[in-house]
């Protein structure tokens, strides 16, 4: 496995977790100034109201992801994946995500995400 493989892999795994934990300190490290998030219901939101979004808690638990496909394409980087988590009122639910991620200065950061549910 190549190294910026490996590095991408871990850092979803990252963005995974910080989304279940409402890690907003993990989330400013690995976020690009210039990051936006398409949002479930359709708003689109810059860095700062994605950490401001970040720091709310969340309904859902268990937040797992799957059928990772990560595509590597010199210093830019996609990220697809389904997920599965536990809603508020305890059922079971699907969405995906797509991640773009640029390696700047030989660090990969997240500079947009999209989230379907």
């Amino acid at each position: 496995m190549s190294q910026d493989l490996e590095q991408l892999t871990a850092l979803n795994r990252d963005y995974v977790a910080s989304v279940q934990n409402c890690d907003v300190n993990r989330f400013d490290e690995i976020l690009a100034p210039e990051f936006y998030c398409s949002n479930p219901d359709k708003t689109l939101v810059d860095r700062a109201a994605f950490l401001e979004q970040t720091a709310r808690p969340i309904a859902i638990r268990n937040l797992h992801a799957f059928d990772v496909i990560i595509r590597i394409m010199g210093d830019f980087a996609i990220i697809h994946a389904a997920t599965s988590y536990t809603t508020a009122d305890s059922q079971q639910s699907t969405g995906r995500y797509t991640d773009c991620w640029a390696k700047k200065n030989g660090t990969w950061l997240a500079v947009s995400a999209h989230v379907s549910r």
